[in-house]
């Protein structure tokens, strides 16, 4: 079997191989900014594969997330920023440091104590924000965002007591979204529904099961199951989805959930 440092160095060659003069017309041009989409795209593959548990595509899509950490390790290398040596020296001296319960004299029993003693480092490493807010990645999903701000706040008091008090807030949102559709300012529905989104999240992270990304998830995979019923029902009788009719797809749509709760 490979050496696990030489299989490592051997993806560092290929990578700069393509990046060199004879190399590849497209691994060559990239920029850090130019794979954000990319690198993103094949993070959301490995959830996909984790979602499936196909071990197999999980290897293959840790495998295109550790390319893309090479490929931008090499072009920062290229520009004399750092190298792949650094990015590995660099966290796993964090990984100690947040550890001091394995590492050092500290002391964890379970998950909770291990994530307050994971902040407190973290914010001694951070000294410089000037917000509990800061550092919360900009380019998450707009739901984990929300939630991932409200946690914060929360953790210094600034949250709901119970569920009740956030599902009335969520019907005053509603009331407001639509009393704007009622005036006919489009500027500020839109920020009315995301008001209310904001607020439906704040419940979602407020019971501390999933988190409101997952739930959303979750929903779009039952529209995606539900919808291809319709498809598949109408396709057995022929008749093509723009001719079906809303009440022929909702009568469908009905049966649909019905399956689903008859096979639950």
């Amino acid at each position: 079997m490979e050496n696990d440092f030489a299989g490592i160095n051997r993806l560092l060659e290929i990578m700069r191989r393509l990046r060199g003069p004879d190399g590849c017309p497209w691994d060559s041009i990239q920029t850090h900014k130019s794979l954000k989409m990319c690198t993103l795209e094949e993070c959301a593959e490995l959830m996909d594969a984790i979602e499936d548990e196909d071990f197999p595509g999980m290897r293959e899509e840790l495998g295109d997330i550790l390319m893309h950490v090479i490929l931008h390790s090499v072009i920062a290398e290229e520009e004399r920023k750092f190298t792949f040596a650094d990015v590995i020296k660099e966290i796993s001296e964090k990984m100690i440091r947040r550890h001091p319960h394995v590492f050092g004299s500290g002391h964890a029993e379970n998950p909770d104590q291990v994530l307050d003693i994971w902040e407190k480092v973290k914010k001694k490493e951070k000294a410089d924000r000037k917000s509990i807010l800061d550092g919360i990645p900009r380019h998450a999903p707009a739901l984990f965002h929300a939630a991932k701000m409200q946690k914060k706040a929360a953790k210094v008091g600034f949250d709901w007591t119970s569920q009740e008090q956030i599902i009335a807030k969520i019907r005053e949102e509603l009331d407001e979204v639509e009393s704007a559709i009622h005036s006919g300012d489009e500027v500020h529905t839109d920020e009315e529904i995301g008001d209310l989104l904001f607020a439906v999240s704040n419940l979602a992270r407020f019971r501390k099961r999933k988190n409101p990304e997952e739930l959303l998830a979750d929903a779009n995979q039952k529209f995606q199951r539900r919808f291809r019923y319709i498809e598949s029902e109408l396709a057995k009788q022929n008749i093509p989805l723009e001719d079906a009719g809303i009440e022929r797809m909702e009568t469908l749509w009905r049966k649909a959930k019905s399956l689903e709760r008859k096979a639950t």
